[in-house]
């Protein structure tokens, strides 16, 4: 087969132990992406089956129709919503699933809390330039760091990540106060945490806030801007999940009006993120560039899965399939 992997930011995949299941199979991997409709169909045209990283590309229907050989789309972890998977059935484009680990971003989401936490990305960066124990020539900003224990941790949405988050806030001292669903709720309160009163007490109460929830049509723009308006004006917000959680504009704006004081992100509307955003020029901002799960050993759990999917649908026998009603229509 004639595959393509997308997006490879960092031309990781090729050095990857798995990468030799897809051995025998004309392989390319396309390190920079291609945003226009137009070139990225003339790009992909020719491949019959096509790895994607999670969701760094959309596949809409107008995308999707102008694709003729494609047969597989080998999906790292679940679809999200940027492939419109009845289109694909329509056109005989078979979505291939693969399994994913809640441990990088957990992990992530937690050094991005205690680095926020006590300022540790400005220390380290003045220091290069000789300032000592200066988080900021900015007086206003030049405030010292804190420590967690004895804080609290407000989690929205108590999942697999969200569930290790909480472990590792009580690790350190941390009370926990979970917001969700009622099974949510009583999930943490099993697991010896607290259940918020209500939403507005999660965010009146938070010194830190974590969300951990699924984007989707019911989670789309949940976080509004009377929700940050709660929080206190020394709080952190820290979202490692979807920026579209966040109703747009609302986090700039908080910001910007200090309540919450500061936010830790690792995800953004638009990826990449230009280097112009009005995000990354707000001081109180720590972000990095969707790092959650780009770590090698998950890199390894996603990509094994993605290929070995592919290669049992090149023999004949597809597993995983999203959509069975495709395989075979091409």
């Amino acid at each position: 087969m004639r595959i393509a992997v997308l997006d490879d930011y960092q031309d990781a995949v090729r050095g990857l132990a798995c990468f030799r299941l897809l051995d025998g199979h004309e392989v390319k991997v396309f390190t920079h992406p291609t945003r226009g409709l137009g070139q990225l169909a003339l790009r992909l045209a020719p491949y019959d089956a096509l790895v994607l990283i999670r969701e760094r590309t959309a596949f809409p229907a107008a995308l999707l129709a102008r694709l003729p050989n494609l047969k597989l789309i080998s999906q790292t972890g679940k679809v999200s919503g940027h492939i419109d998977v009845a289109a694909a059935s329509e056109h005989g484009i078979a979505i291939a699933e693969g399994i994913g680990s809640p441990v990088a971003p957990s992990e992530l989401t937690w050094a991005l809390i205690m680095a926020a936490s006590r300022k540790i990305v400005p220390y380290a960066n003045n220091l290069k330039d000789g300032l000592w124990q200066t988080a900021s020539t900015n007086p206003v900003l030049n405030g010292l760091g804190r420590s967690l224990r004895g804080r609290t941790l407000a989690i929205w949405g108590y999942g697999k990540i969200g569930q290790l988050v909480a472990g590792y806030a009580r690790a350190f001292g941390m009370r926990v106060l979970v917001w969700g669903s009622e099974a949510s709720r009583q999930a943490a309160v099993l697991d010896g945490f607290d259940a918020a009163a209500s939403r507005e007490a999660l965010f009146a109460q938070a010194d830190v806030l974590s969300l951990h929830l699924r984007l989707g049509e019911a989670t789309r723009g949940i976080v509004k801007p009377e929700d940050l308006a709660r929080m206190k004006p020394d709080a952190l917000f820290v979202n490692t999940s979807r920026a579209e959680l966040v109703e747009e504009g609302a986090l700039e704006q908080a910001l910007r009006s200090g309540r919450p004081g500061s936010a830790a992100l690792d995800v953004f509307a638009s990826e990449p993120l230009r280097a112009d955003s009005p995000l990354l020029r707000i001081p109180t901002v720590l972000a990095t560039p969707h790092l959650g799960y780009v770590e090698q050993d998950s890199y390894e759990i996603y990509f094994q899965t993605a290929f070995e999917n592919v290669v049992r649908f090149a023999q004949g026998q597809p597993d995983n399939i999203l959509n069975p009603e495709a395989v075979g229509k091409r």
